[in-house]
């Protein structure tokens, strides 16, 4: 036989086996990778994730909006200003009489 007879045997081999042991190859590691901790668990894992996150990014815009609302508010209503300043750092009129009580 003669150099290019087993050239060409050698190709006809290789051209046939590379194909089928690449198949063979992802027919084996396909499943693996998606059964694996990694794969289709871990996508599913990752979706709800993404889902449970977009809901607390929209309640957290809305939040933020109603923030911004009421920090305009404060800023332009006088009885905005008023329930502030009353509320939260305990101020009065000059013309207003504050009773303390002692707590028992």
């Amino acid at each position: 036989m003669t150099a290019a007879g087993i050239l060409s045997g050698v190709n006809l081999l290789v051209e046939r086996l590379v194909p089928l042991g690449m198949l063979l190859v992802a027919a084996v590691s396909v499943p693996i990778m998606l059964w694996s901790p990694s794969g289709l668990a871990r996508l599913e894992a990752l979706q709800a994730q993404r889902e449970t996150l977009g809901l607390e990014v929209s309640r957290l815009e809305r939040e933020i909006e109603q923030l911004r609302f009421q920090a305009e508010s404060i800023k332009t209503s006088p009885s905005s200003i008023e329930r502030v300043a009353r509320d939260e750092l305990g101020l009065v009129r000059r013309t207003e009489l504050v009773m303390q009580f002692k707590r028992e």
